[in-house]
Order: C-alpha cells, then sequence, then structure tokens
C-alpha cells in the first residue's frame, strides 16, 4: 500500500508505512494548509498503515469531513484529551478531507491510497473502538503534550538500539531525561540534590505512565490476557507507529523543546513556596 496526500495548490507529500501527517492552518503541523477559520490549526492527522490510510480530527472545536464515491462523513471534535472520538479507514482510491467550506469550495486535502502503484476504487469505512472485522482506533499522542515526552523517553533505547540490550529507564530516569530534554538545567541540579523535588517529579511521571497503559489497553492493542510489562508496553507503542524514531529528531528542534520546557516547568513547576497541586497529567 501507498498513502500519498495533496493539497488544491500542488504541495504532495507521500508516506511511508507506519507514518503520521499532521495537517491544519499550522504553524505546528507538517502541512500547512490554506483554510479559512473553519479549519482549525491542528486540524486532523493521515496516518499509513499496511492496510491502507487511517484519518482522524484532532481539533476539539471543529468538525472534519471525509468524502468519498458515495459517501460524506463528519468526523465530531476530539475530546478534552485531544483524543479522536473514532476515525476513517480509506482501503484503496481517493477521499477528499477537510472543513465543510474547504469540500464545497474544493479546496480539500486529497488523500489517495494506491495498491502496487494502482489506484482502485475506494474502500472506506469508519473504523471506531469496536468495529466488527476487529479493526481498533490506533492510539494517536500529540506531540505538544507532556504524555508524549514521556512515552519518547520511555521509548528512547529502544528506539536506538532495536536489540533490547540496552534497559529501559525507570521513573527517576525518565524524569532526569525530560529535564535534559528540555534544557531545564537547574531544575535538573535541583533533581539531583533534592529527594524531595526527585520523588515528586518521579511519581508524576509514573502517572504518565499509568496513563499510556490505559490508553494501550482502551485501544485494544494489548489483550486482556496479556500481562503489559514496561517492555510489552514499549514495543506497542513503536510497533504501531505511536512513538516513531523519527520522532527522536524532537530533541533537536528548538521550538519543541521549548514548548515542552514551557509545559513541565513553566506550568507544573513554578508555584508559592510550600503550595501543592494537581498535575493534569495528559497534557
Amino acid at each position: 500500500m501507498t498513502t500519498s496526500v495533496g493539497t488544491s495548490s500542488g504541495q504532495s507529500a507521500r508516506l511511508a508505512d507506519g507514518s503520521r501527517l499532521l495537517f491544519g492552518r499550522g504553524p505546528a503541523v507538517d502541512l500547512i494548509v490554506a483554510a479559512g477559520r473553519g479549519l482549525s490549526r491542528r486540524a486532523g492527522l493521515v496516518m499509513a498503515m499496511p492496510a491502507g490510510a487511517w484519518i482522524a480530527n484532532l481539533s476539539r472545536m471543529h468538525a472534519l469531513y471525509v468524502e468519498g464515491d458515495g459517501y460524506r462523513t463528519r468526523l465530531p471534535p476530539a475530546d478534552r484529551d485531544g483524543d479522536p472520538h473514532y476515525g476513517w479507514f480509506v482501503h484503496a482510491g481517493t477521499a477528499f478531507v477537510g472543513s465543510r467550506a474547504m469540500l464545497e469550495d474544493r479546496q480539500a486535502l486529497v488523500v489517495t491510497v494506491s495498491v502496487s502503484g494502482q489506484t482502485t476504487a475506494c474502500h472506506a469505512r469508519q473504523a471506531g473502538q469496536s468495529d466488527g472485522d476487529g479493526t481498533v482506533l490506533p492510539l494517536y499522542l500529540d506531540p505538544m503534550t507532556k504524555l508524549f515526552l514521556v512515552a519518547l523517553m520511555w521509548c528512547r533505547p529502544l528506539l536506538l538500539d532495536p536489540s533490547g540490550a540496552t534497559p529501559l529507564p525507570r521513573m527517576p530516569d525518565i524524569a532526569r531525561a525530560a529535564l535534559e530534554a528540555t534544557g531545564a538545567y537547574h531544575e535538573l541540579e535541583r533533581f539531583e540534590a533534592d529527594s524531595g523535588f526527585r520523588d515528586r517529579l518521579s511519581a508524576r511521571v509514573a502517572e504518565h505512565i499509568k496513563v499510556l497503559r490505559r490508553k494501550i489497553v482502551e485501544r485494544g492493542l494489548a489483550g486482556a490476557d496479556l500481562r503489559l510489562s514496561d517492555e510489552v508496553a514499549v514495543r506497542i507503542l513503536i510497533d504501531h507507529g505511536i512513538v516513531t524514531a523519527a520522532d527522536l529528531g524532537r530533541l533537536n528542534d528548538p521550538a519543541w523543546c521549548s514548548r515542552q520546557e514551557d509545559l513541565w516547568w513553566t506550568e507544573t513547576l513554578v508555584q508559592p513556596q510550600g503550595v501543592t497541586r494537581n498535575d493534569v497529567v495528559s497534557r
């Protein structure tokens, strides 16, 4: 299967199996779409999979439409955590994606799934959490969240060394890696010297890991009888393209690192002395 995404202005991108493309009015997207306010800045996602392409709405404000031969379906806004309620799966052929205005003005994205270079008649269907033939909603992690950074640090040893010879990091290791990745060296000194601060930050990471495990189970990515050890959970995240080797490049992206620094340290650690708070772990 080959998946490609094109715009009315002539931009195009070809997706390798397991890769994903984020689109919207920008700027924190892979493909910037010139559209009116009916399309969000971070509007949707196209994920290339072995059996076709999965399309999801990532906006919490706007609906996204998918149109093909004989159908038009509305993908509802994502939930408060940014998770899509369901997606649209294109097995083969061409689908048009965008806001209602984009479809009416013929400005929609064109998502094409080809088999051996040949585009066939379009076959598509809704992919929900209890799809009739066993297809489940893929798990998507927004790179602009703390949860994604934790997942990336958790998976990093296996992404760098697929043989699995390098042990996976534990909670304090992930917390330290997050500090290093965001350039928070002032907090890193505190982390090494203040056991209370280290324990609080490690506990925060543990909550994120708990959320990742829950999401894996909710999406049906692990069997009910499967023990979800750290090794199994990390391999699921990698094997399903939720975290990829290409994501390691974000660690060298100043804009992404700056955003993560704001999320982790400006928003959660700067507070009056003696004041405690509950963290929202999924953002």
